[in-house]
Formats: structure tokens, C-alpha cells, sequence
């Protein structure tokens, strides 16, 4: 039985069961069973090649729908092994995940697991083969509530093994687009889980590591079957702990790069007017968009176009976040894009961030006050607050106007002073009587 079964993984396990194992009878399970696309395809070409199939509608999150599938099996044709293939993806950062995805999520992954388990305890199963996901293990962006039901399958296969079951749970990295629950991400999304240092695995690559550990004589109850880029590891600002003992001399140069990043656009901004550095800014950022997007190259991203429209969902609006901090070397937190919608306004709050402030002079004291008006975002204002803050405003109001006033003073005697009578004509003489009597 391979749950799962009509699906992109489901159905090349199914092909390779047949053609390479010689597998002759399969039960192919899935929730719209024989109505699902190209399940009838998938049938005949199994029956063509030596197989019987039974292609079966079954919400296997269902105990008592599992239930009646396995006592409809035929006697001459008895369980013998079950590949839990199914699965379903509902990512998003955690904020997102109510309780409704969580279980959406849980249901096809652990819950019908479990049923499977526990319907299948008493058969003298040869293979219960879970079909897992590393980020069960690695952790994966916006993934929570498919890493949750991942381990839970990882976990399943260890306590079977403790119980004299069979079990093996395999936690693969990412296939190729349309060989597994990758068939419905962007390539875009490959290439963001290539950058991370996880290339996908393609078909080939997939069933022989299948092979591998099907045929080991006792594999451990959950394995990795995964692909592992090092230097795209290496090129992390922070490599994942589980990595760091692979990587751990270089996780270091790492993360000085990224201070070394972000100290070498401080030098760049130093300077420059506003205008020019939100110029350089603009150029950084959109690079940083097009990588994200998979873009070849900037004219693809409009300054003023909102990253929605551009393409940006919560995971990649999250990496996005994660490179410019890292570009930069400040913190900026997960809601970056939605309180800067536009690469224009990112840009202009980044360089409040990261510009060199001026060391003194009015440019030092228009700076201040350019971040003491960024603090008032966000603030709850309380009515205690607000007369404190107002108190203190005053208070800076009126000590500005007492430096102005001394400033203009110090003018009027210094140009009294300078004021050469001898020299003076006539008309000097009544312009500076006029000013001292307030008459002019």
C-alpha cells in the first residue's frame, strides 16, 4: 500500500516499486483515489508492466475509513508492506498558522500515520516505511506545522522499532519540481532552498537512496536522505547549529563577512547627501529582491511597485529580511515588508538605519531628531506618557529658543563692535540709531 499514491512522490515510488523491486500487487491510496489527475494513466501503465492495482479513495486521517479499505482487501492478496507517501503543505511564517492550518497540515502527515500504525499492528507487516521531510530535523521557514508532523513520523518509526515492529522513517530533503511535494513550488522556491544549502534530489538520485535503505539489513529507525551544499553552507551569515560541526572554521569567517558586509556600506554611505546614498541603497536592495525572486537581473523590480505585487510571500519576505540584516548588520524584524511596502520605502527607512550619522554640527542635531520621531512609531500612548514627553519637549523648545535668542545678541554686539563711527557717514550713523531705538 502507498499512501499518497496518485501523487507526484506517491506515484514515482509506485513506478519504481513495480519496474525495479517487482512488485505485483499495489494499493494505491489517495483522497480523490481514482478521480485524481492522471490516475488512470498511472494505473495502466502499472497493469501494462506486470502489476494488479487497486487505486483507492481514502482519507487515511479517517480511522474508520482506513478501517473498511484494509478489510475490503482480498485474502489471496494479504498487507504485507505500507509506504506512507502522503503529505501536504500549508507553509507560513508562525504567526500565520492558526489552529485550522496546523491540523490541515497534521492530519494526512501524523494522524493518518498513527492510524496506519495502530491498524496495521497486528499483520505481519515486511516494511512500514514513513516517508518523512528534514525539516523535521533541520527546521525549515515558515514550515512549523510541517516540521511538527515530520518528527512526529520520526519519532513513530522509533517506537515502532522499540516494539519488535518494522519501521524506517526517511526524512528527505527536497525533490525536484514535480517528483514530490516540491511539484507545487516556484523555482524561485529552489532556488531559495538551494542557496540554504539544500539542492533538491532528483527522481534518480531519490529511488536508489530509497533502494539503499530498503535494502540495508537493519537501517536506523529515521535516517536523512538529503542532498548538502557546504559552500552554500559556508556562504550563510549564520550556518544552522546542526552544521556547525561540518563547517565550524568557516561558519566563522561567515559571520566576520557579514560584519565586514556591513562595515564596508557604512564606508560607502559616508559622504554622500541623502539623495546619493538612498541611490546606492536602492541598488543593493533591488539585487537583493531579484536574487529572492529569481530575477537575472533589476528591471524586473520597480522601486514603487508594493512587494506584494512583486511576487513576495511571508517566507520570502522573511529571507529577504535575513539577507539586508545580514547586508547591513542591523537587526530588522520579521514585519519589515509589510511596514515598508514598497522597495522605495524600505529603502528610506534603511538609510535612517545604516547612514554614517554626522559626529556634530546641525547635521549631528537634525539626525537626533530624526530618531527621536522614528521612537514615536509604535509607542502606546498613555496620557501619563504623553505629559511627560510633552513636558520634556517644552522643556527642549525652550531652551532652543534661549540659544537662538543668545545667537542673535551676540550678532547685534558683535556688529556693534565692528561699527567704525569715524568712518561712518551720516546716514550710518541714523541706520544705527534707528536699530538701537527699535525704529527700523
Amino acid at each position: 500500500m502507498v499512501t499518497g499514491g496518485t501523487g507526484g512522490l506517491g506515484a514515482a515510488v509506485a513506478r519504481h516499486l513495480v519496474t525495479e523491486r517487482g512488485a505485483r500487487n499495489l494499493l494505491l491510496v489517495s483522497r480523490r483515489g481514482p478521480d485524481a489527475e492522471g490516475a488512470g494513466d498511472l494505473a495502466a501503465a502499472l497493469e501494462e508492466a506486470g502489476a494488479r492495482v487497486t487505486v483507492a479513495a481514502c482519507d487515511v486521517g479517517d480511522r474508520a475509513a482506513l478501517d473498511a479499505l484494509l478489510a475490503d482487501l482480498p485474502a489471496d492478496r494479504p498487507l504485507r508492506a505500507v509506504v506512507h507517501a502522503a503529505g501536504v503543505l500549508d507553509d507560513g511564517v508562525l504567526d500565520s498558522l492558526s489552529p485550522e492550518r496546523l491540523a490541515a497540515v497534521l492530519r494526512p502527515k501524523a494522524d493518518a500515520a498513527w492510524h496506519l500504525h495502530e491498524a496495521t499492528a497486528g499483520l505481519p507487516l515486511d516494511a512500514f516505511v514513513l516517508f518523512s521531510s528534514v525539516a523535521g530535523t533541520f527546521g525549515s521557514a515558515g514550515q512549523a506545522n510541517y516540521a511538527a508532523g515530520n518528527a512526529f513520523l520520526d519519532a513513530l518509526a522509533r517506537h515502532r522499532r522499540d516494539r519488535g515492529l518494522p519501521a524506517v522513517s526517511m526524512a528527505w530533503g527536497p525533490w525536484t519540481r514535480g517528483s514530490g511535494m516540491t511539484g507545487e513550488l516556484t523555482e524561485a522556491d529552489i532556488a531559495r532552498m538551494s542557496r540554504a544549502g539544500m539542492p533538491p534530489i532528483d527522481p534518480e538520485q531519490g529511488l536508489a537512496l530509497f533502494d539503499t535503505v530498503i535494502g540495508a539489513a537493519d537501517p536506523a529507525p529515521a535516517l536523512l536522505p538529503v542532498r548538502l551544499d557546504l559552500a552554500a553552507l559556508r556562504s550563510l551569515g549564520e550556518v544552522p547549529p546542526l552544521f556547525r560541526s561540518l563547517i565550524r572554521a568557516q561558519a566563522r569567517r561567515a559571520s566576520d563577512g557579514g560584519a565586514a558586509a556591513a562595515a564596508g556600506l557604512t564606508r560607502r554611505l559616508a559622504g554622500l547627501t541623502r539623495a546619493e546614498g538612498e541611490e546606492v541603497l536602492l541598488d543593493l536592495v533591488r539585487g537583493q529582491i531579484a536574487t529572492v525572486l529569481g530575477h537575472t537581473g533589476l528591471a524586473d523590480v520597480e522601486p514603487t511597485r508594493a512587494f506584494q505585487d512583486l511576487g513576495f510571500d511571508s517566507l520570502t519576505s522573511v529571507e529577504l529580511r535575513n539577507r539586508l540584516g545580514a547586508l547591513t548588520g542591523v537587526r530588522l524584524p520579521a514585519t519589515l515588508l509589510f511596514d515598508h511596502p514598497t522597495p522605495s520605502e524600505l529603502v528610506a527607512h534603511l538609510y535612517t538605519r545604516v547612514a554614517p550619522a554626522p559626529a556634530d554640527g546641525p547635521g549631528a542635531v537634525l539626525a537626533e531628531l530624526d530618531k527621536l520621531e522614528k521612537s514615536f512609531t509604535g509607542v502606546e500612548m498613555g496620557a501619563e506618557l504623553f505629559d511627560q514627553v510633552a513636558g520634556r519637549l517644552e522643556v527642549l523648545r525652550s531652551k532652543w529658543q534661549e540659544l537662538r535668542a543668545e545667537a542673535v545678541k551676540g550678532d547685534e554686539k558683535a556688529e556693534e563692535e565692528t561699527f567704525d563711527f569715524d568712518s561712518a557717514s551720516d546716514e550710518d550713523m541714523f541706520d544705527m540709531l534707528d536699530n538701537e531705538l527699535g525704529l527700523s
